[in-house]
């Protein structure tokens, strides 16, 4: 084992088993991409163990330095306000260790690779840009910024990789839903239309996003992105940003990055 930070990934949580089994999944994806480096698990609801419990563990084993990395897409409340909460309580009783909150995972061109790649497993072939229409299916927020993030990569994603249409829709708190967005781009006279779910695990909002795509009668319904290899990397890119950044100043993640 080196003497790297402790890579702590903070996850959400779900009743869903499917959540944690995934979540599992990408970060052994992530340790077999960085032998040597040491990957927990934290959860803020419903799994365990919970943030504050693994980092108790953490601090007992000796650890001094952790870089707790929300699997978390856009910044919405629990990157500004569950995560920052948790982490101050448990490091507030823990002196010796060091905790940095690394950056959420979005906006990245990984992202949408990884997208590119569930879209390709569900059946889509570059030929099929031109005529094909993607509805970004996210979980949602209430947060304008994590909406307006969205927004931009559904932009950036057309732009960049040729879809002749990419529209956001919600789960949840927001509008579009991803059934009226699927209708809207064949009202427009979109020939095909697939669904690329935003979202990292399975669980309550991904198989809302699902019921929504079928209702609708989307051609194409992709997988959610789980353990995908640019996902894997794309945490790793997010620890080092973490590990390397000076203390108090954390990089932000740009689009492209």
């Amino acid at each position: 084992m080196d003497t790297s930070p402790t890579l702590l990934v903070v996850a959400h949580g779900s009743r869903d088993p499917r959540h944690a089994a995934t979540v599992s999944a990408l970060c052994a994806r992530v340790r077999a991409l960085r032998p040597g480096l040491r990957v927990e698990v934290g959860y803020l609801d419903f799994n365990a163990p919970a943030v504050p419990r693994v980092l108790e563990r953490l601090a007992a084993e000796g650890a001094r330095e952790v870089v707790a990395l929300p699997l978390l897409l856009t910044r919405a409340f629990h990157a500004k306000s569950d995560i920052p909460a948790a982490l101050r309580e448990a490091t507030a009783r823990l002196p010796r260790l060091t905790v940095h909150q690394a950056d959420v995972l979005g906006p990245s061109s990984l992202l949408t690779a990884a997208l590119e790649r569930r879209l390709a497993e569900a059946g889509l072939r570059p030929g099929d840009r031109r005529s094909t229409g993607i509805v970004l299916a996210a979980a949602g927020s209430s947060d304008p910024e994590a909406i307006a993030v969205i927004a931009e990569t559904a932009r950036e994603w057309r732009r960049t990789a040729g879809w002749c249409a990419v529209r956001p829709a919600f789960a949840s708190a927001s509008l579009p839903r991803t059934a009226d967005a699927v209708r809207e781009l064949r009202a427009e006279g979109v020939a095909r239309v697939a669904v690329a779910p935003y979202v990292i695990a399975p669980g309550f909002l991904p198989d809302r996003i699902t019921r929504g795509a079928r209702e609708a009668r989307a051609d194409v319904l992709a997988p959610v992105l789980g353990p995908a290899p640019e996902l894997a990397r794309l945490l790793l890119r997010r620890y080092d940003a973490s590990a390397t950044a000076p203390a108090g100043r954390p990089a932000r993640p740009a689009l492209i990055a």
